[in-house]
């Protein structure tokens, strides 16, 4: 198959718990992060989007993804979570929104490989999604604009 491992249906991949290992670069200044924990995606029960953000779902569905762990920044470590919605998009895609909501960006798996762009006020985020197998995936983002000049490293790895 390559080197990118197809997905038929991202949300059916993604249900879950998963390790998370993320690297953070600030180019600009040459620090460096690390965040480490867990993601968890699990029915959204809450979700009540309108069907602007459900066009092809039958009903109810999607993902609530909740992460959590320990980042390390400048030797000192916080905790650190972020929650993020994945409804269903048409033919096994997702469509991630923020958790008020908000569009974040649309998540296409089939082949393996996606790339998204998420302008956010100057910067823009471009993110780079690639499947290995069934039990490990990764994103890339590089954060460029006149506030940011970053690389995001995630690898996932799905738990027992």
């Amino acid at each position: 198959m390559g080197e990118f491992w197809p997905v038929t249906d991202v949300l059916a991949y993604l249900a879950g718990r998963w390790s998370v290992s993320r690297s953070v670069r600030d180019l600009a200044s040459g620090t460096d992060g690390q965040f480490t924990g867990t993601t968890e995606f699990r029915a959204d029960t809450e979700f009540t989007g309108t069907t602007e953000f459900r066009a092809d779902a039958e009903g109810p569905g999607g993902l609530l993804h909740h992460e959590s762990g320990t980042f390390v920044w400048q030797g000192v470590a916080r905790p650190a979570e972020r929650t993020l919605r994945f409804l269903p998009g048409p033919g096994g895609t997702a469509r991630v929104r923020f958790a008020d909501g908000r569009p974040f960006h649309d998540l296409d798996l089939t082949s393996g490989r996606h790339v998204a762009d998420h302008p956010c006020s100057a910067d823009l985020y471009r993110g780079e999604f690639t499947v290995r197998d069934s039990d490990h995936w990764r994103t890339v983002w590089r954060v460029r604009g006149p506030a940011k000049d970053l690389v995001l490293r995630t690898d996932y790895a799905r738990e027992g």
